[in-house]
This record gives structure tokens, sequence and C-alpha cells, in this order.
């Protein structure tokens, strides 16, 4: 089963997934499709406040958030890893619980990135935001580095996230039951 939608002014067919017996979710999955990473980013970075540094988390948001520090002439970016690495020091950590990963993780950043976040005005980008964990496990990490964030933004706010008033969105994407129907 798919849903088909609008992004960025770009038309898509997401496939349906179970993630439980009653609910399905439309994958939105930024990996490999240029046109709607770089038609999603111009699209954002009109709705953005003014920020001195983009955030995010690994793994799907990190073409769009290279695209966006592209499209503004930016060098550098950070990205929460969800594993620590060997050159990472003085390392900060948060828990994160997400919908679409099974069992909870991690996010993590070292000294360079606190570095590169501290006294900053930082914009944190995602894909999606559904249930709001991972978002609030990246606002934990800016926070803890030293950072002020200008504000939240995602190419689809899933189910009611779409309706918080802290979150910018493109578009609001449904959920489904598990015969494909849109939930209300």
């Amino acid at each position: 089963m798919y849903y088909e939608m609008e992004i960025a002014g770009k038309t898509r067919k997401l496939q349906l997934f179970p993630v439980n017996d009653e609910t399905s979710i439309a994958a939105f999955i930024l990996f490999g499709d240029v046109e709607i990473t770089e038609a999603s980013a111009a699209k954002l970075l009109e709705k953005a406040p003014d920020f001195d540094i983009l955030f995010t988390a690994e793994a799907k948001s990190i073409p769009l958030i290279y695209e966006m520090a592209k499209q503004t002439g930016m060098n550098e970016y950070v990205i929460a890893r969800k594993a620590v690495k060997v050159y990472m020091e003085n390392v900060v950590s948060v828990g994160v619980d997400s919908i679409t990963t099974a069992g909870g993780q991690k996010l993590y950043i070292g000294q360079n990135e606190v570095d590169m976040i501290r006294g900053k005005k930082v914009l944190i980008v995602d894909d999606v935001i559904s249930t709001g964990s991972s978002l609030q496990a990246m606002e934990e990490l800016v926070t803890k580095a030293g950072g002020n964030i200008v504000g939240k933004m995602a190419v689809l706010a899933e189910g009611d996230a779409m309706e918080r008033p802290d979150i910018t969105a493109l578009h609001k994407l449904p959920l489904f039951d598990a015969d494909g129907n849109i939930k209300e």
C-alpha cells in the first residue's frame, strides 16, 4: 500500500508500513532522492529563523542538513551520532526512543560539536517529526552544549506533530490504520 502526496512541490508515493497492530506509517526516505532533498531544503530555508549552525541526528536527515548548509553557503553543521566514535572526546549523550527504531538508543556529540554549538543560534532539523522523542533528545544535546535553540524544523510532521506551535514543517503526514486508511 502507498500514500501519494506532494512534498516541496514534488509528488511522491510513500509505502505504508505497520508500527503495531492498529497503526501504519508512510515511510518518507530522503536517501537517494536528490530532487526532494534540494526542494525541501530550499522550502525550509524560506521559513527558517536567523541561525548560526544547523543540527540534526544521524541518519535520514543528513542529506537534508547538508543541502541546507550548501544552499546557505555554510561550511559546517552538526550531526548527533548514534554511537561513540574513537575521535570523539568529552562525549555528551542523551537517550531517545524513536517510533521508527526498535528499542532505545542514544545520541552523542563530542567536544568538537560542543564547541561548534556553544553560544550559537542553533536550528534543529529533521526529516520527519512524529512523537517528538528524537527532537527532544536533540534539544537536550544542544542545551547541554550551551547552544540557543532558535527553531525546530522538519519536512514532514506526522500525526498530531503538525499542531505543535514550536515546530515548523512543510507538510502534514497522516497516520494510517492497519488497512491503509487515514486515521482522523
